[in-house]
C-alpha cells in the first residue's frame, strides 16, 4: 500500500534561511560527536576497569545497562513533555549532566561510583537525543532524512573516536586522564548554547500544521500505524541488541580469539564504529531518495550473511566483515526514526526519545544478559548466537510504503514559518 504525504517546508528551503539551516545542522553534529565521544570513553575503558575494580563480565555489563536504560527510561518522557513545552536551552544542561558523569567516572574508585557516574551520562544523553533531534528536523528543509543523517553520523564519529582517544591517551596515562575530556563537555555547552538561541528564535514564529499529512496517516488508520510502530521497535531491538555485542565486548573477542593486545584491539572497534558512522550518513539520503523502508528492509536483512560468516573467519577477514557490517547496518537508524515520525505527525521528540530511548535500553539489556552468558560460556558462542539476531529484519516486508515529501520548488516566495516541530 503506498501513502502519499506531503510536508510543508521549514526556513532551510532557501536562501539566507538555508545558510542558516546548515550552520545549525553542523553545529547540531558537532554536539553530537562530543556528546558520544563522552558516552564511548566508557565502553573504550572497560578492560582498565575490569583490571582496577576486579570486575567480571556481568559488572561489566551491568554498567553499559546503568548508562542504557537510564537514557532510554527518560528519553521518551523528555520528548513527550518537549513536544508540549519546548525547551531550547535544556540541551546545555544536559551536556552538563554529562560533564559531572565524566569527572566522577575519572576519579570512581568503587564500583558503585562508576555505576553513578554512567547514571550521570545516561541522564544527559536522554536530554540531548530527543531536543537535537527535533532541532536537526527544524533545519531540514523537508529532507528529513539527510538532516537526520547529518544528526546522527556526528554521534557515530563520536563513538568511533573513544577507543581511538582511549587508546592514546587513557590507557597510557591511567583513569585520572579521562577528567581532561572535561574540556570536550565545555566546548559542547558552548555550542549548544548558540544552537538554543536559534532554536528559540524559531519557536516564537507560529508552528505550521500539516493538514495533508494527518489526512494520509488517517487514511492508513490507526491500527496499521500501531502495527509499523510495533514492526519498527522490534527492527530496532534487531538491529541494537547486535550492536551490543560488539560495541562491549568486541575487544575482549579479539584479544581472546586472535591474542591481540588490548590497544591493537581498540584500533579495529575503531574501524567498526567508523564503517558505522559511514554507514549513518549513506542512509539518509538514500532514504530520502528511494524511501525508508526499502532502506530498512536491505539494511537489517541484508547484513545476515555477513554476520553468520563473522564468529568463522581469521583476524583479517573479522575486521572486513566488521567493516561491511557497521555499513549495512547503521543505514537503517535515520530510515526508522523518520519513518516513524512520519507516522506519528506532530510528535517529533517524542518518537526521536522512544526510538534513540529504546536503542539505549536494547543496547543496555543487551549487554548485561550477554555478559552472563560469556560468563557462562565463552565470548565466542556469544558472537555465533548474536549472528542470527538480523534474521527479525524479515518483518520489514509488512511495513506500508511510505513515499517521500515532495519538496516546494526553490522560487516560491509564498509565506513559511521559521520552523515547526509538527512534521
Amino acid at each position: 500500500m503506498t501513502t502519499e504525504t506531503k510536508t510543508a517546508p521549514t526556513p532551510a528551503s532557501n536562501g539566507p534561511a538555508q545558510k542558516m539551516a546548515v550552520t545549525v545542522l553542523a553545529a547540531i553534529s558537532m554536539c553530537h560527536m562530543l556528546n558520544d565521544i563522552i558516552q564511548s570513553l566508557i565502553l573504550a575503558i572497560y578492560p582498565m576497569l575490569k583490571t582496577s575494580l576486579a570486575l567480571d563480565f556481568a559488572q561489566i555489563g551491568f554498567i553499559t545497562f546503568t548508562f542504557q536504560a537510564t537514557a532510554s527510561v527518560l528519553q521518551p518522557f523528555v520528548g513527550y513533555v518537549t513536544d508540549r513545552y519546548p525547551t531550547p536551552y535544556s540541551l546545555v544542561a544536559g551536556m552538563g549532566s554529562s560533564l559531572a558523569g565524566l569527572l566522577l567516572i575519572a576519579y570512581a574508585t568503587t564500583y558503585s561510583t562508576v555505576l553513578v557516574a554512567a547514571a550521570l551520562i545516561g541522564m544527559g544523553s536522554s536530554v540531548f537525543h530527543p531536543e537535537s533531534s527535533r532541532v536537526a528536523r527544524l533545519a531540514s528543509g523537508g529532507k528529513h532524512g539527510t538532516a537526520q543523517a547529518v544528526f546522527q553520523v556526528g554521534g557515530n564519529f563520536g563513538t568511533a573516536l573513544g577507543p581511538l582517544l582511549a587508546a592514546f591517551i587513557v590507557l597510557p596515562y591511567g583513569q585520572h586522564s579521562i577528567a581532561w575530556f572535561s574540556v570536550v563537555a565545555l566546548v559542547g555547552m558552548v555550542i549548544l548554547g548558540g544552537v538554543g538561541a536559534w532554536y528559540g528564535k524559531a519557536l516564537k514564529i507560529r508552528p505550521i500544521s500539516h493538514p495533508e499529512e494527518r489526512e494520509a496517516i488517517a487514511a492508513l488508520g490507526r491500527r496499521k500505524v500501531a502495527k509499523a510502530i510495533v514492526i519498527l521497535i522490534t527492527l530496532t531491538f534487531s538491529k541494537h541488541f547486535y550492536l551490543a555485542s560488539i560495541a562491549s565486548f568486541y575487544i575482549f573477542y579479539l584479544v581472546h580469539t586472535f591474542d591481540l593486545s588490548v590497544q591493537s584491539a581498540q584500533l579495529y572497534l575503531f574501524l567498526f564504529l567508523g564503517a558505522v558512522a559511514a554507514g549513518t550518513v549513506i542512509g539518509g539520503p538514500i532514504g530520502d531518495r528511494i524511501g525508508r523502508r526499502r532502506v530498512i528492509w536491505w539494511s537489517i536483512l541484508g547484513v545476515l550473511p555477513f554476520t553468520l560468516a563473522l564468529p568463522h573467519v581469521g583476524l583479517f577477514a573479522t575486521a572486513v566483515l566488521s567493516v561491511i557490517i557497521g555499513l549495512i547496518l547503521a543505514s537503517a537508524h535515520p530510515a526508522i526514526i523518520v519513518y516513524a515520525q512520519s507516522l506519528l505527525p506532530g510528535r517529533v521528540g517524542m518518537v526521536a526519545g522512544l526510538f534513540f530511548g529504546l536503542a539505549f535500553g536494547i543496547a543496555g539489556i543487551g549487554a548485561a544478559l550477554l555478559g552472563r552468558l560469556a560468563d557462562a560460556t565463552s565470548i565466542t558462542f556469544v558472537y555465533n548466537v548474536c549472528a542470527f539476531l538480523p534474521a527479525i529484519g524479515l518483518l520489514a516486508a509488512f511495513l506500508p510504503e511510505m513515499s517521500n515529501p515532495r519538496q516546494e520548488p526553490a522560487q516560491d516566495k509564498r509565506p513559511r514559518a521559521a520552523g515547526s516541530p509538527q512534521t
